[in-house]
C-alpha cells in the first residue's frame, strides 16, 4: 500500500486515530487530485471532484477527531475511500 493510500485509510479506520498529520493527509488528498487552498484563517479549502470541503487546522499538526469524521463524510461523498483508490 502506498504512503498515500495509507494515510487517507486512516481516516476510515475504526476507532478513530488521534494521530493524523494534516500535511500529511492533505498531501494524500493533492496526490489523489485534490486542489488544496490554505487561507489566512488557518483553513484548509479542499476542492475534490466538483465539490468542496472546508478543515481548520490547528496549531497542532494533529487533526482533531471532529475534523476527522467530517473529512471521512467529505470523501465518501466524493468517492475517495480506501476501496476506490
Amino acid at each position: 500500500m502506498s504512503k498515500h493510500k495509507a494515510k487517507i485509510a486512516k481516516i476510515f479506520e475504526h476507532p478513530l486515530s488521534g494521530n493524523i498529520d494534516s500535511k500529511k493527509v492533505l498531501s494524500a488528498l493533492e496526490h489523489f487530485g485534490a486542489k488544496v487552498e490554505l487561507n489566512k484563517e488557518h483553513r484548509a479549502i479542499i476542492h475534490l471532484n466538483g465539490k468542496e470541503h472546508s478543515m481548520t487546522l490547528s496549531h497542532r499538526p494533529e487533526l482533531s477527531k471532529d475534523a476527522i469524521v467530517k473529512l471521512r463524510h467529505f470523501l465518501e461523498e466524493v468517492g475517495v475511500t480506501p476501496d476506490t483508490i
